[in-house]
């Protein structure tokens, strides 16, 4: 592997997810996603993944956090 492939390879160790389907819960999701990063400020985010999902009847909004943790 080159060098410079090396450095834009994300590496990660622990994968943490936040979803609601709840119009209040999609609301508030961003401070539980902020909260959490603040309570785990020795982890290093390396990707997120924001995705939406939704049938008749529910709408379903996910943050999915990638992060390192070399505790």
């Amino acid at each position: 592997m080159s060098q410079n492939q090396n450095s834009t390879t994300a590496r990660f160790n622990g994968v943490k997810v936040f979803s609601a389907t709840m119009a209040q819960e999609r609301e508030n999701l961003g401070e539980k996603v902020t909260a959490w990063i603040r309570d785990h400020a020795e982890c290093k985010i390396v990707d997120t993944i924001v995705t939406q999902s939704s049938d008749e009847a529910f709408h379903c909004l996910a943050i999915t956090v990638f992060y390192l943790d070399e505790r």
